[in-house]
């Protein structure tokens, strides 16, 4: 019991260290007109791939980190849960490989915003349920499906602001994470 109290501080410490440097982002680009989000990922220009860093910790606007804040601690929060290290090489994965899937089939439009790393965390977390096939994982992926199952539809074309892309190639890439991460376990176990 301990030491699932103790994965409880932990998932909880780390995912709010980043949603306060996303919000602390948020701040200057907000003193800056958002003028920082010129640092996203532009589809197919090569002076935007150092972006692929970058566009999880941009945003549009403070309506649109308001809207990411919730889904992005509580699925980033079971992520963290798992350990740091784990942590940050989900989070690195999927803002990588997502990004960079952005930066192939994207529209021509600066792509911003955390929506892509809360989509990857979905697909991780609703994966790993499904590799792992153990009590916790799947509890926590019939969770995460209660809650924001219908999330599913922001794979989709929809309104124009909204980087459905970005929502995809997350997605896609926190299911990749989730199982080359049971891979390996599986190949040391």
């Amino acid at each position: 019991m301990r030491k699932l109290f103790d994965n409880w501080v932990i998932g909880l410490r780390t995912i709010c260290v980043l949603v306060i440097i996303i919000w602390c982002v948020e701040l200057v680009n907000s003193i800056l007109n958002h003028s920082l989000n010129t640092h996203g990922v532009y589809p197919r220009e090569l002076h935007s791939l150092p972006g692929i860093l970058f566009w999880p910790f941009l945003h549009g606007n403070l309506q649109h980190l308001i809207m990411n804040t919730v889904p992005l601690m509580v699925m980033g929060f079971f992520v963290a849960t798992r350990g740091v290290g784990r942590f940050v090489l989900v989070s690195l994965f999927i803002t990588i490989i997502g990004g960079l899937g952005v930066w192939c089939i994207g529209r021509e439009a600066y792509h911003v915003g955390a929506s892509g790393l809360v989509f990857g965390f979905f697909g991780y977390l609703i994966a790993l349920g499904i590799y792992e096939r153990s009590l916790v994982p799947m509890a926590v992926s019939s969770f995460i499906v209660f809650c924001y199952g219908g999330l599913i539809f922001g794979v989709l074309p929809g309104e124009s602001f909204v980087s459905w892309e970005g929502h995809l190639t997350g997605l896609c890439a926190g299911v990749l994470a989730a199982r080359l991460s049971f891979e390996r376990k599986s190949d040391k176990g």
